[in-house]
């Protein structure tokens, strides 16, 4: 029988050894992902073993305040142990987003979200991580639209009137809204943009003062929550012109939409659960489950429905697509008009 040259036999032997190895280390990694696998299941039915925190950017007993904890006293009951409410005002609500987003992606830690998620990155040039990739979503809680007004006594009495003045004049009509990147100037610049005028923005450190300065006749136009101006708007002090959004206002069901009326602005305010990256996706939908479960509850539906707002629920990944549609479009909106937070 012919033999082959030592030189050929080592190669065979060698390439034998190689395969070998390249097929233990094939079965290494399935034993490994599969370990991996199953780590990510027991942390799922043994979820949660203790408190869930949520931070709030924002102070105590304001909207964002509220919403969470309305939705996270039933959602505690559902999940058998205690969510608690952490506040982390500041720096834009930077604070609270950064302090969620560099925490151990667990499950225990959770931010409440609002506009600002969709627009800080934008807004900010030096923000220490990155809205749109460091945080993922758990699902959406819901929204309220916002209401374009005026004051009673002003000349405008429609939103057509409003934006004619604006383009015969540009930079006469004033706004206000409650600072820089607010849902309120996010808002107005939407509608700067779809009636093609340009307005003065007037930033105030707080909504309730610039409605204070609308009502004294010292602003033009506001777009605001409607919960924040339904009473006014009742008493007659301020005229309700047009609501941003598709379906219109519970608080202001008399007042048309900026759709109805030709003039394609889509502005809410709205609020939802997300998570650090890389928390197990178990631990993502049973979070999303006891969510979607407390929002159909009726202190829940009840209490949003006087507030103006609508529950909405769904899939993370429902949730997911609303971000980043939202965060391309007001991201456009902010370069063009050159808005800068910083």
């Amino acid at each position: 029988m012919h033999q082959l040259p030592r030189s050929s036999r080592s190669f065979l032997i060698g390439a034998k050894t190689s395969l070998s190895a390249l097929l233990n280390r094939r079965q290494a990694l399935g034993v490994g992902a599969g370990l991996v696998l199953a780590s990510g299941a027991a942390v799922a039915a043994g979820f949660p073993e203790r408190a869930v925190t949520v931070v709030v950017p924002y102070s105590p007993a304001g909207g964002v305040d509220i919403v969470t904890r309305l939705v996270t006293t039933p959602m505690a009951e559902f999940l058998g142990q205690s969510m608690v409410v952490e506040n982390k005002p500041g720096g834009g609500t930077n604070i609270g987003m950064a302090a969620v987003a560099r925490s151990t992606p667990n499950g225990y830690t959770l931010l409440t979200a609002s506009n600002t998620l969709t627009t800080n990155k934008a807004l900010y040039s030096k923000l220490n991580f990155d809205p749109s990739t460091d945080l993922i979503p758990v699902g959406r809680i819901g929204e309220a639209p916002l209401v374009v007004v005026v004051n009673a006594k002003s000349p405008y009495k429609s939103l057509a009137e409003l934006i004619t003045a604006g383009k015969v004049k540009p930079g006469a009509l004033s706004y206000g809204t409650a600072g820089v990147g607010s849902s309120g100037h996010m808002a107005s610049a939407l509608l700067e943009r779809a009636g093609q005028f340009k307005g003065v923005h007037v930033p105030y450190k707080g909504g309730s003062t610039a409605v204070t300065d609308l009502l004294g006749g010292r602003l033009d136009f506001m777009a605001i929550n409607p919960l924040e101006v339904a009473g006014h708007v009742s008493s007659g002090s301020l005229r309700a012109l047009a609501v941003l959004n598709k379906s219109g206002s519970r608080l202001l069901p008399q007042v048309p939409t900026a759709r109805s009326l030709g003039v394609d602005v889509q502005a809410t305010v709205w609020w939802g659960l997300v998570a650090p990256k890389g928390t197990p996706e178990a631990v993502i939908q049973t979070l999303n489950a006891a969510l979607n479960k407390a929002l159909t509850t009726p202190a829940v539906t009840q209490t949003l429905a006087d507030m103006g707002a609508t529950p909405l629920g769904g899939t993370p990944a429902q949730f997911g697509s609303f971000i980043q549609a939202e965060t391309r479009e007001l991201s456009e909106v902010i370069r063009a008009a050159d808005i800068r937070a910083d």
